[in-house]
């Protein structure tokens, strides 16, 4: 099975590479206000294996995760 592991900041934890990007992109553009990055793991395996891995490469205390199924 084809799964996408989805890893975000916690609210209230600083993006330092988010307020970086916001800063260029409306000094470029204007109107951005705020940027989160995050990242995005894209894998083939079993579901059990998927929730494991995903537990395996974030930090708890300061990331979210969210898993999605792919077809």
């Amino acid at each position: 099975m084809k799964y996408e592991i989805y890893v975000t900041l916690k609210d209230g934890i600083l993006d330092k590479a988010g307020n970086a990007v916001a800063k260029v992109l409306n000094d470029a553009y204007g109107g951005v206000e705020s940027v989160r990055i995050g990242k995005l793991i894209t894998l083939h395996c079993n579901e059990e294996d998927v929730k494991n891995i995903a537990k395996e490469i974030t930090n708890e205390v300061i990331e979210n995760y969210e898993i999605k199924t792919c077809s």
